[in-house]
């Protein structure tokens, strides 16, 4: 099996209003490349929140008292901690130089998902507000477009429990389920999977950060071709959800 990661290069940067699904086609033609069949399509969030006029200007967030309370045990800007505050469902660790919550989406990452890198000084890009509903958009229009039946992946770069480094992670998707569960199957030996489930997206994620990058690259969208099971996760309905762990099932919280 080969797997191709490209990367699109002539994307300009983004601003509210753009269309994401027409720069994506004008940028793989000017590359010469068309949409395939089974394509899969992973979109920096920084660029969906951008095109969705999704910002926050931190100097006109007015810091709470607890957020300056963080603020001086974390060393952030109490600006900064308080947008953090208002995108978190829960405020979960707070150390020396970090914040873990739980952001309104379910999704547990430093700082609520907020990103100050690719804005403006004095700018933030939180999350988007429903990454499946921006996922969606996206697909739909470009496979109206062109008739090619594809997926769309947003992805975040975020950290890991227990590992140091930051890796792309999937936190939206649309035309195809973000987990292969390939419980039954046997492995070399003939002995039947009990409870192996992969997550799928988040390894896509990671492979196109490979290209995507993390500072001054600009390549925001990144097509994978070539994914063989492509067509056993194929789903018009797929969401994230399936790889958000219920908070019952969190042992460490």
């Amino acid at each position: 099996m080969e797997i191709k990661i490209i990367g699109l290069t002539s994307i300009p940067l983004i601003k509210k209003g753009d269309d994401l699904s027409q720069f994506i086609l004008q940028a793989a033609e000017l590359q010469g490349i068309e949409l395939d069949d089974e394509d899969i399509l992973v979109i920096a969030e920084t660029a969906v929140a951008k095109s969705e006029g999704y910002l926050i200007h931190l100097e006109s967030i007015k810091p709470s008292q607890r957020a300056r309370e963080i603020a001086e045990l974390t060393g952030k800007d109490s600006e900064l901690v308080e947008a953090i505050i208002q995108e978190s469902e829960e405020i979960i660790k707070v150390g020396p130089d970090f914040i873990i919550s739980e952001t309104k989406h379910g999704f547990v990452c430093a700082n609520a998902g907020i990103d100050e890198s690719n804005v403006e000084n004095g700018l933030a890009t939180p999350i988007p507000v429903n990454p499946d509903k921006s996922a969606q958009e996206i697909r739909e229009k470009l496979e109206t477009n062109n008739g090619k039946s594809i997926a769309i992946i947003i992805s975040d770069t975020q950290g890991r429990a227990f590992r140091e480094g930051a890796i792309g992670t999937a936190i939206g998707i649309s035309g195809m389920e973000p987990i292969w569960d390939r419980c039954g199957e046997l492995d070399l030996y003939n002995r039947e999977l009990k409870t192996t489930s992969i997550a799928v997206a988040d390894e896509l994620s990671s492979a196109a950060s490979l290209v995507m990058g993390q500072a001054d690259e600009g390549i925001p969208v990144v097509i994978i071709r070539g994914v063989s099971y492509f067509q056993k996760l194929r789903s018009e309905s797929a969401t994230i959800q399936p790889l958000i762990r219920s908070k019952k099932f969190d042992v460490f919280r």
